[in-house]
């Protein structure tokens, strides 16, 4: 693996500066419980943790902490893939079970938010890969994080599919009475049996919305990220009305939707599970995508217009309260969005890249949209 050639790189005058860690640095583990079977973890000292977000991004905020790198959630879309590459590791199966931790994170920040230089910008978490990913459970790096970013009143925002934010509860809103804090959980469809093959280690759907139901209670809103919408499998009108039904009975104090979005990395190891469990839908998808990792702008505005569409129907928004809606269930819908014979489409994606730090590639073509955590 390239430890030491992982290297920050200055924004402006683009030379190199000393590797983030080194070889001898690192310590690899692996632990004989069921949930990390078959994981290996490398713990490292991050030199580094504070990243800037490149210049020519369209992200509205600036700066970055990941105390990770891999992601055991498994997501077969996820746009990081690409960059575990960088360390000579598998962008597929590796990237699900070889995670990297920086396991000197909270230590670090606080050292970095301690300097004359910083001047308390707004933080973004969970920007490349998920802060509360199984690995959290047995690293405990956020609450020393959160602990860090309250003691110094430095406002941040959290993106996750982890239930696992629910164990820092306290720390959220002691932070949240003396800064901005936002929150926002992401999910893209509520279909148990397509979030069982393309987001295997996530929790369920339902368990996501629980914890953007139980926040709300505990008054801190949550936003929801509607993302991926997954073309011909999650985006059918009656899938898109489930899904911002449930965000919207669990409280969600907005609704943003994007379609989804195959990167180099991610587009490979999702064709590979397309060809697996939908080999119908290849030669849609290559239509859908020729033009490359976006799906056609047409096509996203349309989802976009459903979805803000229903947000509004259902009561999701910011001049709602936040407060869990009572709405009665809905009938079923079909287990997958109608194939389309000829120009009917439907979905938009997520892409949530590592702004700044120097595991992000192609800097400024993040499309992360996360104006509803701020």
């Amino acid at each position: 693996m390239r430890w030491d050639e992982l290297r920050d790189t200055d924004e402006h005058s683009r030379t190199a500066a000393p590797a983030l860690f080194g070889t001898s640095a690192v310590t690899s583990r692996t632990f004989d419980t069921p949930e990390f079977r078959g994981m290996t973890f490398h713990e490292v000292r991050a030199r580094s943790l504070v990243n800037r977000v490149p210049g020519a991004s369209r992200m509205p905020f600036e700066w970055t902490v990941n105390p990770y790198r891999g992601c055991s959630h498994a997501c077969v879309y996820c746009f990081a893939r690409r960059t575990h590459s960088y360390l000579d590791l598998d962008t597929g199966e590796g990237f699900d079970t070889q995670i990297v931790v920086k396991v000197n994170a909270p230590e670090l920040l606080r050292k970095e938010l301690s300097s004359s230089r910083w001047r308390g910008q707004h933080i973004a978490m969970g920007t490349n890969v998920d802060c509360y990913q199984r690995a959290e459970g047995r690293y405990r790096l956020m609450p020393g994080i959160l602990t860090a970013l309250r003691d110094y009143a430095n406002p941040f925002s959290i993106l996750t599919k982890g239930t696992l934010i629910l164990r820092d509860l306290d720390l959220l809103r002691s932070a949240a009475a003396i800064a901005d804090v936002g929150i926002s959980v992401s999910v893209g469809f509520t279909d148990e049996e397509l979030w069982r093959t393309v987001e295997p280690g996530t929790p369920a759907p339902q368990r996501r919305l629980d914890v953007v139901r139980t926040l709300s209670q505990h008054g801190i809103p949550c936003g929801v990220l509607m993302a991926p919408v997954i073309p011909f499998l999650g985006d059918s009108p009656a899938q898109l009305r489930t899904t911002v039904r449930a965000i919207a009975a669990a409280g969600a104090t907005s609704v943003t939707p994007l379609a989804l979005h195959l990167r180099p990395g991610a587009r490979e190891w999702y064709f590979r599970w397309l060809h697996q469990h939908h080999p119908h839908l290849v030669r849609h998808y290559e239509a859908l995508y020729s033009g490359g990792a976006y799906a056609p702008k047409w096509y996203q505005r349309r989802i976009t217009r459903q979805v803000h569409e229903l947000a509004a129907e259902y009561g999701v928004g910011p001049s709602t309260s936040g407060a869990t809606r009572r709405i009665e269930s809905a009938a079923p819908s079909s287990p997958g969005g109608a194939v389309p014979g000829g120009a009917q489409l439907d979905a938009p994606g997520l892409d949530d890249a590592e702004l700044g730090d120097p595991e992000l590639d192609d800097a400024g073509e993040n499309h992360c949209t996360q104006l509803t955590l701020l």
